[in-house]
């Protein structure tokens, strides 16, 4: 590899090697007036600050400051994601049965599969579900198979995101499940492990664990997971990705790990995109593999030796046999998941904790900054990832309405699937988000909390 000198040192060091007595001397054959003064580059940025620059410069107006979080998460994605992703290969590629002829993506999908396992801590993940509503759904169901005799009953959280709860009802509600809503503590925000002591020896088939849960408070996954074991129901673990970054995996909570590990994946790759297409993801322990849904690409090797990837452990009559299928997920959200394989790979292990880092820190000063107001408290006191519940001084609703005609989206408001949480909101700092964003808008609500009609 060729020498590039980068410092004052490795400069002088060149110099000395080729018996120049300067730069200038390098350059002597180009007479003085053709050469173009030294350049004053700007201090270095990485492609985030720079595409953000770039969109200032060009004039580019886009929604405004976004502040809302509430499962969907406004990420930077490097520009190589869609890049490769947008290729004819693999967004124009049909579903691919015919893996003689679908090696590629069967190959990225089981990169994904394997990336997956990995985060969570699962034996094996597939490629993948509708998105994370339907992925916790399915792994509700897979549980409930999985202890077939043993009970039909589901605990799941109230501090799961409301949207998931309602599929489950969905899903469930004609199949003989029993889904018991959990309260959360109305101090910390989460569930308290003492709580479920009322359902010992009720026949539980499984305990939903959010992590972290519907307002960005960490649960107590831990105990949850060892009570869970002690009564003989498995554990489902529904996770944030990028959380993953910094936290333990569901596959090491408590003494044994969850058993399944589920969640929406739009964080990694997927740009917000009014609302999709998304994906969710799933994982399982080993034993649990033959009653997990979707596709799952496996690694072979062919007639001639040579490694090739299939689609396994599916049978194609699974997508018409309707009520004695495995699942009547009949396909996937194939490219989204290609663009989290690759978004992943560009990241890396560091990379994604230097994301979840980021985002943490943001929530904490963005939480400083709003905190300074006169009124904005604070609703739980649970520790927290990067989404955190405070309560307004004045009703949500208008507030909310006029931070986004000023171009910032402040939060999701509370009080309409909480309503004890009135004039709460729910807001999100992600890696995107600076200290002058930060700024403008705890200085934007300040004005807003003291206009009168607001």
């Amino acid at each position: 590899m060729p020498f590039i000198p980068h410092t004052p040192a490795d400069i002088a060091a060149m110099l000395l090697q080729i018996g120049a007595p300067n730069l200038d001397s390098l350059f002597d054959e180009i007479p003085a007036e053709l050469r173009c003064p030294p350049l004053r580059l700007p201090p270095a940025m990485n492609e985030m600050a720079v595409t953000r620059l770039m969109r200032e410069r060009a004039g580019s107006k886009p929604n405004g400051l976004c502040f809302i979080g509430a499962g969907a998460y406004e990420h930077h994605i490097p520009a190589a994601v869609w890049e490769i992703a947008a290729r004819g290969e693999f967004l124009t590629a049909y579903t691919p049965y015919q893996a003689e002829a679908s090696q590629g993506t069967l190959q990225v999908l089981f990169e994904f599969q394997t990336m997956m396992a990995g985060l969570t801590g699962m034996d094996a993940a597939n490629a993948s579900m509708y998105d994370g509503a339907s992925a916790l759904a399915e792994a509700a169901l897979m549980a409930v198979r999985a202890h077939e005799g043993k009970g039909r009953k589901l605990l799941i959280p109230t501090s799961v995101h409301p949207l998931y709860r309602r599929v489950v009802h969905t899903l469930t509600r004609h199949q003989e499940i029993e889904v018991i809503e959990l309260p959360f503590d109305p101090v910390e925000g989460r569930v308290s492990p003492s709580a479920l002591n009322h359902y010992r020896g009720r026949g539980i088939a499984a305990l939903v664990i959010p992590q972290p849960n519907f307002f960005g408070i960490l649960e107590e996954a831990d105990e949850l997971t060892n009570w869970a074991r002690r009564e003989g129901a498995l554990v489902i673990g529904l996770v944030n990705p990028v959380a993953l970054g910094l936290l333990a995996p569901p596959g090491d909570w408590g003494d044994t790990g969850a058993d399944i590990a589920c969640g929406e994946g739009q964080p990694l790759g997927a740009p917000l995109a009014s609302g999709g297409p998304y994906f969710g993801f799933l994982g399982c322990r080993q034993e649990l593999l033959r009653q997990m849904p979707g596709r799952i690409v496996g690694r072979t090797l062919d007639a001639a030796g040579a490694p090739g990837f299939i689609l396994t452990l599916q049978a194609r009559e699974q997508h018409i046999r309707r009520s004695r299928a495995t699942s009547n997920i009949c396909t996937n959200q194939g490219i989204m998941t290609i663009a989290a394989a690759i978004h992943l790979s560009l990241l890396g292990p560091d990379g994604l904790a230097r994301v979840a880092a980021a985002c943490h820190a943001n929530t904490l000063a963005l939480t400083d900054r709003l905190l300074e107001i006169p009124g904005v408290t604070r609703i739980f006191t649970g520790p927290v990832f990067h989404e955190i519940a405070l309560r307004l001084p004045k009703p949500s609703r208008p507030v909310l309405s006029q931070l986004a005609r000023l171009g910032i989206q402040g939060g999701y408001r509370l009080e309409e699937h909480y309503p004890k949480l009135a004039k709460g909101i729910l807001t999100c700092a992600t890696e995107t988000r600076t200290r002058a964003d930060i700024d403008l808008y705890a200085s934007t609500l300040t004005w807003v909390l003291n206009v009168k009609d607001a």
